[in-house]
C-alpha cells in the first residue's frame, strides 16, 4: 500500500483540481467582496470572514481560463498559507478524495503551460485526472503594472 493523501477537490471548467485537506481551513459558498485598486489582475478582492479579512485570487485567471459566465458565482476554498488565510476562486466544490502513491505521476505535458506552472502533480483516478494545485506557485502574483 501507498501513501495515502486527502484533497478537497473543486472544478475550474472541466479541470478536476485538489489541494491537501491539511492546507484548506474552510470550504464558503460566494462571499461579497471589496475591490482592491491597483492590485494584480488575479485579486478578485477581499472577503470578510468573520472578521478576519481574506484576499480572494481568481484561479480562472492564474491558469489563463476564461471567466466565468455571468450570473455563477464562484465558491472559495480558504487555505491557510504562511502569511494567513487566502481564498481562491473556484467554479463547483467536490469531495474530499483519498489517493494512492501509485496513482501519481508527473504533469502531463498535453496541460496548457499556465496550468502546468501552477501543478505540482496528478493523480489518475479510475474516472479522470485529479490536478494537484501547488498553492504556494498559485498565490505568487506578479505586481501589478501601477508603476
Amino acid at each position: 500500500m501507498g501513501m495515502e493523501r486527502q484533497f478537497c477537490t473543486f472544478l475550474l471548467g472541466d479541470l478536476f483540481f485538489g489541494i491537501e485537506v491539511l492546507q484548506v481551513q474552510e470550504v464558503i459558498r460566494s462571499q461579497l467582496m471589496t475591490r482592491v485598486p491597483l492590485a494584480p489582475r488575479a485579486v478578485r478582492g477581499l472577503i470578510n470572514l468573520r472578521g478576519q479579512i481574506v484576499t480572494a485570487i481568481d484561479l480562472r485567471e492564474r491558469l489563463g481560463l476564461p471567466p466565468l459566465e455571468p450570473g455563477r458565482d464562484p465558491m472559495n476554498v480558504v487555505v491557510r498559507t504562511a502569511d494567513g488565510a487566502v481564498s481562491l476562486l473556484v467554479d463547483e466544490i467536490g469531495d474530499v478524495l483519498e489517493t494512492e502513491s501509485e496513482q501519481y505521476e508527473q504533469c502531463p505535458e498535453t496541460l496548457p503551460e499556465t496550468a502546468r506552472e501552477l501543478i505540482q502533480g496528478v493523480y489518475k483516478l479510475p474516472e479522470r485526472l485529479l490536478l494537484v494545485l501547488d498553492t504556494e506557485k498559485a498565490l505568487l502574483l506578479e505586481a501589478s503594472g501601477a508603476r
